[in-house]
């Protein structure tokens, strides 16, 4: 509202003062940095994140693989994942690992610990992991509709930096300028105060 507001600055008015137009020219620019230059930047940044992301995306789909495994038995429990408090382990709950075996893409064979699904696993249970073509255990790879709300949420980012940015330049402009008014206030009063309100003061 504010920086509308300085806009009107710039109508004719014989008490105008020449900061008075400044002010109003660094109202107009922080309005088109948020209105124009901001959307602009945050679309840029929106669609490079997207482009990038997307890549990423295509190239883990092309080198992880989506492979059957089969339950071989439960892992062990280490010492260091019981909580020391007895209270503490029946309340916190704990992650199942499972001992799995399966065959990675290039046909070799695996064995390894891998997290279990909720329900209680048992020896034989057959379920699905993601590897490498060499069988070495990989995350899921990037959705491609999580890909492109990530770089909305980047490109959104941007914008409000960017508008946050003019707004809060136009800000230390205004303020400075307040500030240099004060100082021309308090000298032309400290030059007027001894003849204020004298007869004939001035004449």
């Amino acid at each position: 509202m504010r920086t509308a507001m300085g806009v009107w600055r710039w109508r004719r008015n014989p008490l105008r003062r020449p900061t008075d137009l400044f002010e109003a020219w660094v109202a107009f620019a922080a309005l088109v940095c948020v209105l124009v230059v901001a959307p602009a930047i945050g679309w840029v940044a929106g669609v490079r994140v997207d482009g990038t992301l997307q890549q990423a995306a295509q190239e883990q789909r092309q080198e992880r693989h989506l492979v059957p495994a089969v339950v071989v038995r439960p892992a062990p429990v280490s010492a260091a994942e019981v909580p020391a408090d007895p209270s503490a382990q029946r309340t916190a709950p704990r992650r199942t690992q499972i001992v799995a075996s399966w065959t990675a893409p290039d046909g070799s064979s695996h064995e390894g610990t891998v997290p279990a699904a909720e329900e209680p696993p048992r020896a034989g249970d057959r379920f699905r992991i993601w590897t490498d073509a060499h069988g070495r255990l990989v995350g899921q790879p990037l959705d491609p509709s999580a890909a492109a709300f990530h770089a909305g949420i980047a490109g959104l980012a941007a914008a409000i930096g960017v508008a946050a940015l003019g707004e809060t330049v136009r800000r230390l402009v205004v303020r400075r300028l307040v500030h240099r008014r004060y100082i021309r206030l308090d000298r032309a009063w400290a030059a007027a105060g001894p003849d204020w309100g004298r007869a004939g003061a001035g004449s």
